[in-house]
């Protein structure tokens, strides 16, 4: 288990300053808008966003229907649905000048510093392991494709079930980097929430598609960082969300 630093500590000190002057501040470049990929793995090209046809809800009732859903039916996701919730999660609608993105969720200084890792087990055309999504090409990479994975990650995220069951489970990681780069030791703050904007967004898309979430906050932090082989410092798991057909 993480031994995790007391976050008072942190929160006290950085209450209303930054501690130190930022990577920006000191004239540091900024780091890349997305964690590089390896150009060994074969990417896949995900459906354009305007060619994605869904039937419409309002946002009213997309509100009002979201609960969180743990039971899941055994039916699998089209692609294009797939590439929907990807979108609306983290799709890229604009690069200014090379410098930063304008997607579908706020973000602190528009840093989006996360990159969205998913557990796949039933999407249509995609064999379950391991996939990434490069967000300003709007295609999928498949790090690696184990049918066990999703078990190995059950037993990181204390043994919930909801994880075997789902058509795919959202991991959205923390490239730290990306934000203190403006906001130094505030960074952290602005990470969670980012990480809420984007699980909302999730939840919200999901009613359109007859989807049920659920948001996982309680895993091992260095299980899951290790299965994702991540170093868990400045590049580490942050929140996870299954996802699946609802069966109730």
């Amino acid at each position: 288990m993480s031994q995790i630093t007391p976050a008072h500590e942190y929160l006290e000190k950085s209450k209303y300053q930054f501690l130190s002057p930022s990577g920006q501040q000191r004239g540091e470049p900024q780091p890349a808008l997305e964690v590089p990929c390896d150009p060994r793995l074969q990417r896949i090209p995900l459906p354009k966003p305007s060619e994605i046809k869904l039937a419409d809800i309002t946002l009213r009732k997309a509100v009002e229907k979201r609960i969180s859903h743990r039971d899941y039916a055994r039916q699998s996701l089209t692609v294009e649905e797939f590439a929907y919730l990807l979108w609306m999660t983290q799709g890229v609608r604009f690069v200014k000048e090379g410098k930063l993105t304008n997607r579908n969720v706020p973000s602190a200084g528009a840093r989006h510093a996360l990159e969205t890792y998913l557990a796949v087990n039933l999407v249509e055309k995609l064999e379950p392991g391991l996939y990434r999504y490069l967000a300003l090409t709007h295609e999928l990479v498949a790090l690696h494709n184990e049918p066990d994975f999703s078990n190995r990650l059950k037993v990181a995220c204390r043994n919930q079930e909801h994880i075997l069951s789902s058509a795919v489970t959202f991991i959205w990681v923390s490239v730290l980097d990306r934000m203190s780069w403006r906001y130094s030791e505030r960074s952290y703050r602005y990470l969670f929430l980012d990480a809420g904007h984007v699980c909302q967004n999730l939840y919200l898309a999901a009613e359109q598609i007859h989807c049920g979430v659920c948001a996982i906050a309680a895993f091992d932090d260095d299980d899951v960082n290790s299965l994702l082989g991540l170093d868990g410092q400045n590049i580490f798991a942050t929140y996870l969300a299954s996802l699946g057909k609802t069966s109730i």
